[in-house]
């Protein structure tokens, strides 16, 4: 028996392949967030900037600029960029302000424009498209916004609990958030009305940096070493690892979920239900902020610095 659990064991060791990018893009500033279309990648940097590249030639084709902030000593200072997302041709941005509140724009036919301003107050982490009219926030102190920008007003501001916002994202129907903070907890909430639908059994301890979801499972990544995985009608685990996971990802199956590893910030690719560990991402050489899959075999992943990395599973 143990010969037979140690032949297994060397198989699949066997198997584990370490996979090189295919491309590194370089965008202008450090990398905060990032958004992949069929044709290009949109990289937001801490230098207000979104470097527009097209996916064919691998070339940066244009470049969004925010405008500069004014310090109190009267310098001019290039707002952070925070989060991107996309949308039917446009583009929802969000910036740093010059009092650390938050301004929120579109970027539509090569034209900005401000829909909500930092004299709102706002200390927004991300800003997600619901569909042409709506927009969901999430604040840094885990207030949850739907605003309507065809009628600019908010339907709803929720404050849903008392801990720091870790992250969020959006079921693929847009439907429900998933919402996670610093006490390891995770939230599941109505985008419509923002209604608590369930609070999941954590299997975090502390904070959640990163949450990433697809075909109802849900994978988190923790400050206590553990990568936990959630799916429907299932008893949710978590896999342990040896240093901070920073950063998670999932394919559209929800089959095999990725999370950052190790002090040389490698990308361990694992079945989501086998539990098995797979192929090794190795590349990276700053710690990964961002990993999206764009369909089962296609990934690309960004760090903290002006890289994005296009990988191809085999």
């Amino acid at each position: 028996m143990h010969r037979l659990l140690f032949f297994s064991l060397f198989i699949c060791l066997l198997d584990a392949k370490e996979i090189r990018p295919l491309h590194k893009f370089k965008a202008i500033g450090y990398v905060s967030d990032f958004v992949v279309t069929k044709e290009k990648l949109y990289a937001a940097s801490d230098e207000g900037v979104v470097s527009v590249f097209d996916l064919k030639s691998k070339k940066i084709v244009e470049l969004i600029k925010i405008e500069p902030i004014v310090t109190e000593t009267g310098e001019l200072q290039p707002p952070r960029l925070l989060s991107i997302d996309y949308f039917q041709g446009k583009l929802l941005l969000v910036s740093i302000g010059k009092d650390f509140y938050r301004d929120v724009w579109f970027y539509e036919d090569h034209k900005l424009t401000k829909i909500i301003s930092q004299e709102a107050k706002l200390t927004i982490k991300e800003a997600r498209f619901i569909d042409d009219e709506k927009i969901l926030l999430a604040t840094f102190s885990s207030e949850i916004i739907l605003h309507d920008n065809s009628e600019h007003y908010n339907r709803y501001k929720r404050h849903v609990t008392q801990s720091t916002l870790g992250d969020i994202t959006l079921t693929q129907d847009k439907k429900s958030v998933i919402m996670s903070d610093e006490s390891g907890e995770l939230r599941i909430l109505d985008v419509a009305s923002s209604k608590t639908k369930q609070v999941l059994a954590s299997q975090n301890v502390d904070n959640v940096f990163h949450v990433a979801h697809a075909n109802g499972i849900t994978i988190t990544a923790g400050q206590d070493r553990r990568v936990a995985v959630y799916k429907k009608g299932a008893t949710p685990y978590h896999l342990k690892s040896d240093f901070l996971v920073y950063c998670v990802g999932i394919t559209p199956s929800g089959k095999t979920g990725i999370y950052s590893s190790g002090v040389k910030n490698d990308l361990q690719l694992f079945s989501t239900q086998t539990k098995r560990k797979l192929d090794t991402l190795k590349g990276h050489t700053a710690l990964v902020n961002q990993i999206k899959f764009i369909n089962e075999k296609e990934l690309y992943s960004s760090e903290n610095s002006p890289f994005i990395y296009y990988w191809k599973l085999p």
